[in-house]
């Protein structure tokens, strides 16, 4: 049995430089003026954020760690999770488009497709002047992804697709699909990855899934009936679907838990200017320890959660394994998420379960970050089996 080691010359260093100070501060400052004045309105609507996505467009960030050659703003892996971070306190709706987009359609057809894929569909991703969808999930195949039934059958020089998808990100909202469909047998070798545009043939959408929260990111079915898709539009090769899919929700995993940091960061930040100023007893909460202890535990909770998130960037922009700390950068922050805003409802006492404060938003938008991209159950098997493989089992 081998011993597990740490790695103690990771090389990190936990200084910003100041291009990355200076692109987080004109992040912050659109996301505050832009964004975060219109989330509790998009909240109640349901209405999809496009104004809020076009201006992340001028700053490059629908495209962020797409490479300039690409259209993208060839940002680090660490800057862009950053970045995202102030994304998600200022509307988490408008952060799962953005993380959904530069983590998986993106990463796919940059790291997997051809350079015909990458002119045609990636730039236009990169550019913001498209949005991008991710279909793998259908509603017989969650977490257990290689059980998928959507077909895509060879038909001379094109694919036809029949099936259907279910909580796609973007759904009808989005221009270009990268689409999981079965070509082969059952299991995870029969599965390809096809990239299918809007406005094919047969190709069609539910109503948007009423949803606890993230209403203005819009979640739908996606129906495929004798969709008709060029052969020259398989990213990869012929059963590499499943893999090219799998491999690319590592980099979607550093971007949920940067999206659970920033909700839980915005309810951790309102729940302290809440004990500032709130009195009870003559004193303000701030005195009360069962208060104070839990502002203690927001901060260290996000704070470690943040650390162990921008050291699976680090890992990534450094070229080396990331799958590992991926997971339990999403496992930590997304637990964050969910008890930090929890916790400052109950610093609100009854105000925080009015819909007049945002904290109780912020609650109803958290949950979600423990399910999709792989639930924390899923995280915990990842993580589990890398121990195990560790100890040579």
């Amino acid at each position: 049995m081998s011993t597990p080691t740490l790695d103690t010359d990771l090389g990190m260093s936990f200084a910003l430089s100041d291009d990355q100070r200076l692109i987080l501060q004109h992040v912050r400052e659109f996301a505050q003026a832009e964004i975060a004045p219109k989330a509790a309105e998009h909240d109640r609507s349901g209405a999809y954020p496009r104004e809020q996505l076009r201006g992340l467009a001028q700053l490059g960030l629908l495209g962020a760690t797409v490479p300039e050659r690409w259209g993208g703003a060839g940002l680090d892996s660490v800057t862009y999770a950053l970045c995202l971070e102030e994304i998600a306190a200022a509307d988490a709706s408008v952060a799962v488009i953005v993380s959904v987009q530069n983590g998986l359609p993106e990463q796919m057809i940059l790291r997997y497709g051809t350079d015909a894929q990458r002119e045609r569909y990636l730039r236009p991703l990169a550019e913001g002047r498209h949005i991008g969808a991710f279909c793998l999930t259908e509603s017989t195949a969650g977490s257990d992804a290689a059980s998928l039934q959507l077909r895509a059958e060879r038909d001379g020089d094109h694919y036809v697709l029949n099936g259907s998808k279910a909580w796609i990100t973007s759904g009808s909202q989005a221009d270009t699909y990268l689409v999981m469909a079965r070509t082969g047998g059952a299991g995870a070798r029969g599965v390809s990855c096809f990239i299918v545009e809007n406005g094919t043939p047969g190709l069609s959408f539910g109503r948007p899934e009423e949803k606890m929260g993230l209403h203005a990111a819009h979640t739908t079915t996606v129906q495929f009936e004798d969709v008709r898709v060029p052969a020259e539009n398989l990213v990869g090769a012929e059963g590499e679907g499943l893999i090219i899919a799998l491999s690319s929700l590592d980099a979607g995993r550093i971007g949920i838990a940067m999206q659970a940091l920033g909700i839980a960061r915005a309810a951790f930040e309102h729940a302290a200017r809440y004990a500032l100023e709130r009195e009870q007893f003559g004193r303000k909460l701030r005195e009360f320890e069962g208060v104070s202890f839990k502002i203690a535990d927001m901060a260290a909770h996000i704070e470690a959660a943040r650390l162990v998130a921008l050291k699976a960037a680090w890992l990534k922009d450094a070229g080396r394994p990331y799958g590992r700390e991926a997971s339990i950068a999403k496992l930590l922050a997304s637990d964050a998420a969910v008890n930090v805003t929890r916790d400052a409802i109950q610093v609100f006492g009854g105000n925080g379960y009015s819909r007049e404060y945002p904290v109780e938003r912020l609650y109803r938008d958290a949950k979600v970050t423990e399910i999709y991209e792989g639930t924390s159950e899923i995280q915990r098997l990842v993580i589990s089996r890398s121990v195990f493989n560790e100890f040579g089992q």
